[in-house]
């Protein structure tokens, strides 16, 4: 799995992350920039810890079975080309 796909991989984890901590700091009545600044910090961090976490486990070949899923599929993908 190439660079593009852990990329799209820490995206997919990150914008929602994103959405979800800063509309918990409007909720809050919070609407300083430091809030939202915050919230884009704690999104990039939980999807930097999830992001590894799941390379790692794909390069060590640990079983996972999500991850299992994403490199069967992967797998299945490229393999027509």
């Amino acid at each position: 799995m190439g660079a593009i796909f852990w990329i799209k991989r820490f995206l997919q984890a990150g914008v929602p992350l994103f959405a979800i901590l800063a509309a918990v700091e409007w909720f809050k009545g919070s609407t300083r920039k430091e809030d939202y600044i915050s919230a884009a910090v704690w999104a990039l961090i939980a999807a930097g810890i999830f992001t590894y976490t799941a390379w790692r486990r794909f390069r060590n070949a640990m079983s996972c079975a999500a991850c299992e899923s994403v490199a069967t599929s992967y797998k299945d993908k490229h393999a027509k080309k």
